[in-house]
């Protein structure tokens, strides 16, 4: 079976990058995305937001420390019709770089606890709020505890 994604790659194998735009697809590079105009202005759109929300500040590296890099990754973002609602630019970093003990010593996962859960529960059940799941939910512990 091929799939859209080994199709458009196979298509593109016999192409000029400068001739492509990838105006249906994600470019693999992001070299291949400045050619189009259209990815080259989701890029500077990610890259103002990340600029907007001071994402970053400029320090100098401790010594003895290697900076972590980071990539491009595109997405064409898709209507139900499977019309092209937008392309979607994100500068993500390179976090498989990265070697524990040496670029961190701990990771840390916010997770809300349950006296949490219930007590946000409550509070929308009181003011009929409309609430919306965002996760999905493996096992729900009884609410008697």
């Amino acid at each position: 079976m091929i799939t859209r994604s080994k199709l458009s790659s196979q298509c593109l194998l016999h192409t000029k990058p400068s001739s492509v735009l990838y105006s249906d697809s994600e470019p693999p590079f992001h070299k291949e995305a400045l050619l189009s105009p259209i990815w080259h202005k989701a890029m500077q759109e990610e890259f103002d937001a990340l600029q907007k929300q001071h994402t970053w500040s400029l320090v100098c590296l401790p010594p003895g420390k290697n900076a972590i890099g980071c990539k491009w990754v595109f997405k064409v973002k898709r209507n139900s019709d499977g019309t092209i609602a937008r392309h979607k630019a994100r500068l993500v970093a390179k976090w498989y770089l990265q070697q524990e003990g040496v670029d961190f010593q701990e990771t840390f996962s916010l997770v809300a606890k349950l006296p949490t859960i219930r007590i946000l529960l409550c509070l929308a059940l009181h003011h009929q709020w409309h609430l919306k799941a965002i996760g999905y939910i493996q096992c729900l512990p009884s609410w008697s505890s």
